[in-house]
């Protein structure tokens, strides 16, 4: 079975994530970040998930409801949620006691293994071979990590790893270097070790399944780690947001995460073509459904029901769901989050290291 946690660097993206966890972000245009945890497990052949909950998890619900667009509304199995109830009277400091609330519905599960996925991470990955890998070294624990290819930001774990596959350390950081092993929050084990895990870190007054469930026990396990060699954006800040969707813009980037055999599945929303009209001109975009546009972009994504007037100008920028860019307004390195109106003749540009962020329902 699968377990997916929605915590996640809430508090590195600021606006983006006061009142959705990281999981729920828009992404490449049409897509969640949790699609792909969801749709990775769905297209490895699990079809026993649960959602491990945390605060402001209502958009979560919104989104996967019964859990159909991924083939997981099922009379057996499928798609669960699992709350993370109080202990002792007090509220969830950490996803250790989330995961301990839920043991009995976890043992009671028929499955041999658990993968457990961090919903903060953007990949297209088989999980069965890392099964795989974790049958032959006989690994208590497999970590899926990846070689970091630039310098990166905000909150991670690094591991160290012999040529055989071996993790001899894990340490929590708050930044990864270019050719680091950068953890990429999926673990995978058997049911017995995952409870072992969790009571034991649990029940020594730990909060986090990491930290206090492994790293504070790891001569007690044989942990090995898997590398994921293909693309990978762990969403972690403001930057590593914005820079995992100009990503998608490189068409081997995208071909690689949506065009291969497993597809990455998200909520159905039928909506009316693009309408390019005659003032228009778009360059190397992503324009969702439903879009309406009468000025220039370039180099930007576009969400779902965009109305774009005309003079308008927008470079470098992601402007989300059912937003409003009046006529001649211009936009530069800008996140408009749902429902923002730009309205005419304003102009608006954030530095090319850090995006300015117009939050969700705004009027400027």
């Amino acid at each position: 079975m699968g377990i997916i946690k929605l915590d996640g660097a809430n508090s590195m993206l600021k606006e983006l994530c006061e009142h959705r966890p990281v999981a729920s972000l828009p992404i490449a245009g049409r897509y969640r970040v949790i699609d792909f945890a969801v749709s990775n497990m769905v297209n490895s052949g699990i079809g026993d998930v649960g959602v491990l909950l945390s605060a402001n998890a209502r958009s979560i619900f919104d989104h996967l409801r019964s859990g159909k667009d991924w083939d997981l509304a099922r009379h057996r199995g499928g798609l669960s949620y699992l709350p993370s109830d109080p202990y002792d009277g007090k509220p969830a400091t950490g996803d250790l006691q989330g995961l301990y609330s839920n043991l009995d519905y976890i043992q009671h599960n028929a499955a041999e293994y658990i993968l457990i996925a961090q919903a903060d991470c953007v990949y297209n990955m088989d999980f069965r071979s890392v099964l795989l890998f974790h049958q032959n070294t006989g690994a208590d624990i497999t970590m899926v990590y990846s070689k970091a290819q630039d310098d990166i930001s905000g909150n991670a774990a690094v591991m160290k790893v012999t040529e055989n596959g071996r993790v001899t350390d894990i340490a929590k950081s708050l930044t990864v270097t270019a050719g680091m092993n950068d953890f990429l929050g999926v673990y995978l084990m058997s049911k017995d070790t995952f409870v072992k895990v969790v009571s034991n870190g649990f029940e020594r007054g730990g909060t986090d399944f990491l930290l206090d469930g492994i790293i504070r026990h790891m001569e007690e396990y044989s942990i090995f780690g898997y590398e994921h060699k293909g693309y990978v954006s762990r969403i972690n800040s403001t930057m590593a947001y914005f820079n995992a969707n100009k990503d998608f813009l490189n068409p081997e980037i995208w071909s690689e995460v949506f065009m291969g055999d497993n597809l990455i599945h998200t909520k159905t929303k039928d909506a009316a073509p693009v309408q390019y009209k005659d003032t228009s001109r778009v360059v190397n975009c992503l324009v969702a459904n439903g879009c309406e546009i009468r000025g220039e972009v370039e180099n930007s994504i576009i969400f779902r029901d965009v109305k774009i007037g005309e003079g308008v100008k927008i470079k470098d920028c992601i402007i989300m769901e059912r937003c409003v860019i009046e006529d001649n307004a211009m936009l530069r390195n800008v996140i408009c989050d749902k429902n923002v109106t730009v309205s005419k003749d304003q102009w608006l540009k954030g530095a090319d290291n850090y995006p300015l962020i117009v939050a969700k329902n705004t009027t400027i």
